[in-house]
C-alpha cells in the first residue's frame, strides 16, 4: 500500500547525505532521433505521433518512478503492463513515499539521471507545485471531464478511491457512524494514513471527517476538532498504518482510501472494510511530468499509459476508480461489478470533493492546527 508515511528524520538525513554522495550526472540528451526536443513536447503530435514518441522513449530504454507501492490502486501490475508493452525499464523509488516526499526527491536530484520523471501527487501537494511540471495534453485528453485536469495540462487526475474505514472484524465492530469511534470499544485502535499536512490520503481522511462531523470540505475545522475528541477519548492511534500493522493487529482501524483498505484484507482476512453513512468523499490523485525529467520522451508515454483504456481499467481493477471512467462506460469497457466494487454503490451525485480554494485553505488551517493536536 502507499501508505506515504513520513520518513523519520534519521532516515531524512540518511537519503540527505547519500543523495550528496551521488555525482550529479547530467540527464540524457532530452532530443529525439527526430530532432525533437522531447522535454518540450506538449502533446504526441510534437514527436510526429504516438508512434514516434514510443520511439524516442525506446531509445531512453528508462522511466523513473517514486511512491508507486505495487499494491495501491494496482500500480504493480500498471508497471509492469507498461514495461512490457513498451520495452521500457521502470525504476521504481521509495514506493511507500509521502507526495511532499516526492517533491522533496525532486528537488534533491534535480540534474540528476535519478531524478523523478513523474509524479502522483495529492490535490494539496500538486496544486502548491505546479512549477514543477511540464505541460501535456494525451492522445485521450478530451474524454478528461474538464473539471478533472489543468487547462493547459500541467496536471491531470488520474484515480480516485472513496474515503472508508477498515477494521479488523474479529476484535471491533463495524462503526456505523462517525461518532461510534469516540466509544470504549476502539480505544488506542483509530489511525490515520499519515500526516494530513503531508499526505493525501490523510488531508482526505480528515476531510470526509469534517464533512461528517457537521462542518464541510470547504471547512476542515470540524474535522480537527472531531479528531481532538478522538485523542481526548484515547482513541487516536498515532502510528502509521502499513500492511504489517494491519496483519498484526496493530492498527486495528485505519481511515484510509477504499482501495487500500480492500487490499490489505489480502494479508488479514478478518480486515474489512465500510464507508461511513453520509458524504462520501472523494479526491482524484494527480499525473504530472517532472520539467527536470531525465527521460522526457519516457515520461510523456507514461502519461499516454495512463489514460488509456487498458490501464484506466487496470486501477479499476485494483478496486479504484479512474478518471475516464465515463468514456469506459460508453466504450463498454467497464466490468460493471468491478465498478460496484469501488464504488461501493455510489455515484458521482453522492461524492465530495474540495476545490482549488476549499483545499489551499484546509491546508493553511491543518498548519496552524495539527502539530498541536499530536503533541
Amino acid at each position: 500500500m502507499k501508505f506515504r508515511s513520513l520518513l523519520s528524520a534519521s532516515v531524512v538525513l540518511s537519503l540527505s547525505a547519500t543523495l550528496a554522495a551521488c555525482s550529479a550526472e547530467p540527464p540524457a540528451t532530452a532530443v529525439a532521433g527526430n530532432g525533437v526536443d522531447a522535454s518540450t513536447a506538449t502533446s504526441a503530435a510534437d514527436f510526429g505521433g504516438l508512434d514516434a514518441l514510443v520511439s524516442a522513449a525506446q531509445e531512453e530504454g528508462e522511466l523513473n518512478v517514486i511512491a508507486l507501492p505495487e499494491d495501491w490502486a494496482n500500480y504493480g501490475a500498471i508497471i509492469t503492463g507498461f514495461e512490457d508493452k513498451y520495452d521500457i525499464t521502470v525504476n521504481s523509488a521509495n514506493p511507500n513515499a509521502s507526495s511532499a516526499e516526492e517533491i522533496q526527491a525532486a528537488e534533491n536530484q534535480a540534474g540528476q539521471d535519478t531524478a523523478p520523471d513523474v509524479f502522483d501527487l495529492g490535490a494539496a501537494v500538486a496544486l502548491a507545485n505546479t512549477d514543477k511540471f511540464a505541460p501535456y495534453k494525451v492522445e485521450t485528453w478530451d474524454s478528461i471531464p474538464e473539471g478533472n485536469k489543468d487547462t493547459e495540462g500541467l496536471w491531470v487526475n488520474n484515480y480516485t478511491g472513496i474515503m472508508s474505514v477498515g477494521y479488523d472484524s474479529s476484535r471491533i465492530e463495524e462503526p456505523k457512524k462517525l461518532d461510534d469511534l469516540l466509544g470504549e470499544m476502539y480505544r488506542g485502535a483509530v489511525a490515520l494514513n499519515g500526516d494530513p499536512t503531508q499526505a493525501g490520503a490523510a488531508f482526505a481522511a480528515v476531510g470526509n471527517i469534517s464533512a461528517l462531523s457537521g462542518g464541510s470540505v470547504a471547512d476542515f475545522g470540524a474535522g480537527i476538532d472531531w479528531m481532538q475528541k478522538l485523542k481526548d477519548a484515547g482513541n487516536f492511534l498515532t502510528v502509521d498504518p502499513t500492511p504489517a500493522t494491519i496483519a498484526s493487529g496493530e492498527t486495528p482501524v485505519v481511515f484510509d482510501w477504499s482501495f487500500n483498505n480492500i487490499a490489505a484484507a489480502s494479508g488479514k482476512s478478518d480486515f474489512k472494510t465500510t464507508i461511513v453513512p453520509g458524504a462520501a468523499y472523494v479526491s482524484f490523485y494527480n499525473e504530472a511530468i517532472s520539467n527536470d525529467a531525465p527521460h522526457p520522451a519516457a515520461a510523456r508515454l507514461w502519461q499516454e499509459w495512463i489514460f488509456s483504456d487498458e490501464a484506466q481499467q487496470l486501477f479499476l481493477e485494483g478496486n479504484s476508480v479512474p478518471v475516464r471512467v465515463d468514456a469506459l462506460k460508453e466504450s463498454g469497457a467497464v466490468d460493471q461489478a468491478l465498478l460496484d466494487g469501488a464504488t461501493f454503490g455510489t455515484t458521482s451525485a453522492d461524492w465530495i470533493t474540495p476545490t482549488v480554494d476549499d483545499t489551499d485553505a484546509a491546508n493553511k488551517l491543518l498548519t496552524e492546527r495539527w502539530s498541536a493536536l499530536t503533541k
